[in-house]
């Protein structure tokens, strides 16, 4: 890199726009060169949301990050769900502590 370049700063977009994005490739049939090009995007990257929509779609999680509202909210359930079974052990733990320390 020259001192004349400045580096390359890794852009954030929201899940509203990638899940637009996804659906301009598979609901209207515009390729996805065609939307990189128009848009300024990287194919790799429009390439990761239009399979993470097509696993959603078929219910499946997917890899990244969700798109739809539907993933978003089941990933925050199963975190939710996780939290609460981590407490629910700690508590169980401390329980029993305390039940030993009663006789």
């Amino acid at each position: 890199m020259t001192t004349q370049e400045t580096p390359k700063t890794r852009r954030h977009f929201e899940p509203a726009f990638k899940l637009q994005v996804a659906k301009m490739v598979r609901d209207q049939g515009i390729s996805l060169n065609q939307v990189c090009k128009d848009m300024n995007l990287v194919p790799s990257a429009v390439r990761r949301w239009v399979v993470q929509l097509d696993e959603e779609v078929a219910g499946r999680p997917g890899v990244g990050k969700p798109l739809t509202p539907e993933q978003q909210r089941i990933r925050e359930l199963e975190g939710q769900i996780r939290q609460l079974k981590s407490d629910n052990e700690l508590l169980k733990k401390a329980s029993a502590l305390f039940a030993r320390e009663i006789k």
